[in-house]
Order: C-alpha cells, then sequence, then structure tokens
C-alpha cells in the first residue's frame, strides 16, 4: 500500500525517524509502515542465511518497534496517521529497505544506526538506501 515506510534498529536515530515519519503521515493522512529488520549473516554466496532461531529475535524487534510507534503515538495527540502498521523480517536491512520502497511513496530512515562507525555522517544502510531506493528518500539526523 503507497504511503510512507520508516525503517527502525532500535538506535536512537531510527527512533527519531520514527517520530519524523508518524508526523509527516499525520499531515499527509498517510498510511505509515513501520519495518524492523533482523540482521543475519550472509552466505558464501551473498545471500541471508535465515534460521529458525531468528524468528525469535524477529518477534523481539517487533514487539519493540510496537512499543516505540505507541509512544510516540500517545505523544502525537489527536494528530495520528491514517493507520500504522509494524513488520519484522530477518535478512539485510539496507535490501529489505529498499525492498519496501517499491510499495511507498516515501521511505525515512535514520542517519546512522546500530553500527559501530559513529563518526560518519551517515551509515552504510542509508547510504545503500538512499542510492538504491525505488521512491524518495528522507533521511532525519541526530541531534548534536
Amino acid at each position: 500500500m503507497p504511503g510512507i515506510t520508516v525503517g527502525v534498529d532500535g538506535s536512537e536515530n531510527s527512533l527519531r525517524a520514527l517520530e519524523w515519519a508518524m508526523k509527516e503521515a499525520a499531515l499527509r493522512q498517510a498510511a505509515l509502515s513501520v519495518l524492523t529488520v533482523h540482521p543475519v549473516a550472509a552466505s558464501i554466496w551473498d545471500n541471508p542465511i535465515i534460521l529458525p532461531e531468528d524468528k525469535i529475535s524477529e518477534e523481539k524487534a517487533r514487539k519493540a518497534a510496537e512499543e516505540a510507534v505507541a509512544k510516540v503515538a500517545s505523544q502525537l495527540g489527536d494528530a495520528q496517521p491514517a493507520s500504522v502498521g509494524v513488520r519484522a523480517v530477518s535478512g539485510f536491512p539496507a535490501a529489505e529497505l529498499v525492498s519496501a520502497s517499491q510499495d511507498s511513496d516515501l521511505l525515512v530512515v535514520g542517519a546512522r544506526g546500530t553500527g559501530g562507525f559513529a563518526r560518519l555522517l551517515i551509515g552504510s544502510v542509508t547510504t545503500r538506501v538512499v542510492e538504491h531506493a525505488s521512491c524518495s528518500v528522507t533521511v532525519v539526523h541526530g541531534r548534536k
């Protein structure tokens, strides 16, 4: 369904992106899709290796994203998106976000997520998403 998709990984910047996306979806009266990706290892052929145990982590990520949505929604008052759906998948974060962009009018991501190179202006996932998304992308930067 067209609308706004936001990537959430639990990092501070992704939570800022979630807040921005919820406000924007409310302004547009658009549907909001919240996507959280449980990252997995790559095979020798660069395919995701998804094990049965990953479903547990995927479910925890989904619940955390739902809690974040509820918290932001409570702060918005009457200004709410038309609808909000939360989805969790296991895979490669950049690839899953790019895939989600095919069915979105706008994709929102944080400037940096849970990666370890804090001095980079934008993270590797964000860079890939900006380069390959099928829709417009908004990158929400953290506070300085």
